[in-house]
């Protein structure tokens, strides 16, 4: 590969002649402008120079290299023509230095919501707005967590609970808990080191990963970094072209992965408000070679990393992902008791109920709620229980006791996404495993409160779900989860310089 001068790159800074360095390789993305699911914007801001710092938390290190054909690979980057560039300390670092070492040390965080609460003082407002926000009005985002809270417990006591084990078998593979961390994407907006932080630390604690499509580090990067045998699974988001779902899917299952959830709740993005609103605001106002252009500044991040997505997906499609893969399929995003028969009728092994963490389709109802009826329905059927078919669950789960009624009311296991995400942008690897430590501590201590050695000991009647349905049912107010919650803003005027 020819090294070019940093100056030659510098003379194609226009829509008409691109060129960007990523990782001290040039490349031409002149005909790929308009084809970039951010848009041309943000290209056309770092035309003729280094997109690295851009590019890097909110893609793969491999995706330029894969989606840009080789002919459009210039060349590297001489090192000896590049210019150092001095980074001006703002004070917006100064202001988020400050907050992370004023940050409580790692033994004061007593629970998941205290990870919350650490990453919204110390993350961007752009990576705050994207993990944070939910669909419309956010109804569903909340319910997810309160719903939980109209699941009460019925302990049984006089039980010798003096040895407690909380390990578990997802999809025939061990876990130390009863929990899989679900796929939350752009791990490096939050920390730079992205998804590896779960990745090591679920390979230390025994924990299940789910890889998500939009991670921010490489897929084999965050295989390359697992222990011998440590159990992944994959989230899927169908590729519009199937022969790359294709090539996909069977790379992951060729490099160990153990189950395949393929998201079947998102033909397309829901609207994500602060996510979007954070696009009207701050210093990218677009770059001098945009001037004139009309800019789409309200998609947010989501919309602008998922417009591959194929739309098209439906239950004709099943057999063709039997065909390309022997690992277990599970479908991610049941919402009906309806559509988990279904699943169940076409073979695959298992379903997740949820709702994408409140942020497709807002007032849709949270996944231990539809649980009820999925198990109902299934069992009147003659499908369920069924040792080939497994009802996971995910969605505002932020303590052991969650996951406990969820397993109590029939699922096989709970994901956990935000929660691990949040710990990781506050404490890195570091954060994750504590917040390992802090669920074990906490499934020790309620399933000796619940009177159970096992986790195969809970049964539905160890719970009162009667309330679950009854959305209009007062509760006593989530002090933590009340403080945490950041409502939706309406817009805003500007400064007025009167």
């Amino acid at each position: 590969m020819s090294l070019i001068s940093s100056s030659a790159v510098q003379q194609h800074n226009n829509r008409d002649s691109c060129w960007i360095i990523v990782h001290g390789k040039v490349y031409d993305v002149t005909d790929f402008l308009d084809e970039h699911p951010g848009g041309s914007k943000i290209i056309l801001k770092y035309a003729g120079a280094d997109a690295t710092e851009a590019y890097d938390p909110i893609h793969p290190p491999d995706a330029i290299t894969t989606n840009l054909p080789k002919e459009k690979h210039i060349g590297a980057v001489d090192p000896d023509t590049m210019v150092k560039v001095v980074k001006t300390v703002t004070d917006e670092d100064r202001r988020r230095q400050a907050l992370m070492d004023a940050r409580p040390p790692l033994e004061e965080i007593l629970n998941l919501h205290d990870f919350e609460v650490v990453a919204k003082r110390i993350l961007p407002d752009k990576a705050w707005a994207y993990y944070s926000s939910g669909a419309d009005d956010e109804i569903t985002i909340r319910e997810n967590h309160t719903a939980f809270q109209r699941v009460w417990f019925r302990p049984r006591i006089l039980r010798n609970v003096s040895a407690v084990d909380w390990s578990h078998t997802i999809l025939g593979n061990r876990t130390s808990l009863p929990i899989y961390i679900s796929a939350t994407a752009l791990g490096k907006l939050g920390h730079p080191e992205g998804e590896l932080c779960l990745t090591r630390a679920a390979g230390k604690y025994g924990v299940i990963q789910m890889i998500p499509t939009l991670a921010s580090c490489a897929f084999d990067e965050i295989v390359n970094a697992a222990v011998p045998g440590q159990t992944q699974f994959l989230q899927l988001y169908v590729n519009r072209d199937r022969e790359i779902t294709k090539r996909y899917v069977q790379h992951a299952e060729k490099c160990g992965v153990k189950g395949l959830f393929i998201t079947v709740d998102a033909p397309q993005l829901g609207r994500r408000e602060k996510d979007m609103r954070m696009r009207f605001v701050g210093d990218d106002a677009g770059a001098k070679v945009q001037e004139g252009q009309k800019v789409e500044k309200n998609q947010g991040v989501a919309r602008a990393i998922s417009s591959f997505i194929d739309p098209s997906l439906n239950w004709d499609d099943i057999p063709w992902f039997k065909s390309i893969t022997k690992m277990p399929i599970i479908l991610k995003g049941i919402a009906t008791w309806e559509d988990a028969v279904l699943a169940a009728e076409a073979g695959v092994q298992g379903i997740v109920l949820s709702n994408h963490g409140g942020r497709q389709l807002d007032m849709a109802r949270s996944g231990v709620e539809v649980l009820l009826e999925v198990t109902e329905k299934l069992r009147e059927r003659g499908l369920w229980p069924n040792p080939n078919f497994h009802i996971f669950v995910d969605g505002g789960v932020r303590r052991a006791t969650d996951v406990l009624k969820a397993l109590a009311l029939g699922a096989s296991a709970v994901g956990i996404g935000r929660g691990f995400l949040y710990s990781f942008c506050a404490y890195g690897q570091d954060g994750v495993e504590h917040a390992f430590k802090i669920l074990r501590d906490e499934f020790e201590m309620n399933m000796r409160l619940l009177g159970i050695t096992k986790l195969d000991q809970l049964r539905p009647e160890m719970v009162d779900a009667r309330a679950l349905t009854a959305h209009s049912v007062p509760t006593p107010s989530d002090n933590l989860f009340g403080q945490i919650y950041q409502p939706l803003a309406t817009t805003q005027f500007k400064e007025s310089k009167l």
